[in-house]
């Protein structure tokens, strides 16, 4: 979030994970190695996860 005395912008997204052929893919392991390296770059760049 950001404001000055005339204007406030805050600067959200949204990110959908759609394997191809809707197979599978995070298993065994991976989806808790994906979910510590979501958290890792978000704690680098100060940036919020609010659902994961």
């Amino acid at each position: 979030m950001g404001s000055n005395s005339s204007i406030f912008h805050e600067c959200k997204y949204h990110v959908v994970w759609c394997p191809k052929y809707r197979r599978p893919v995070l298993t065994d392991g991976v989806d808790a190695r994906l979910k510590a390296i979501i958290a890792e770059v978000a704690a680098e760049r100060g940036a919020i996860v609010d659902e994961l």
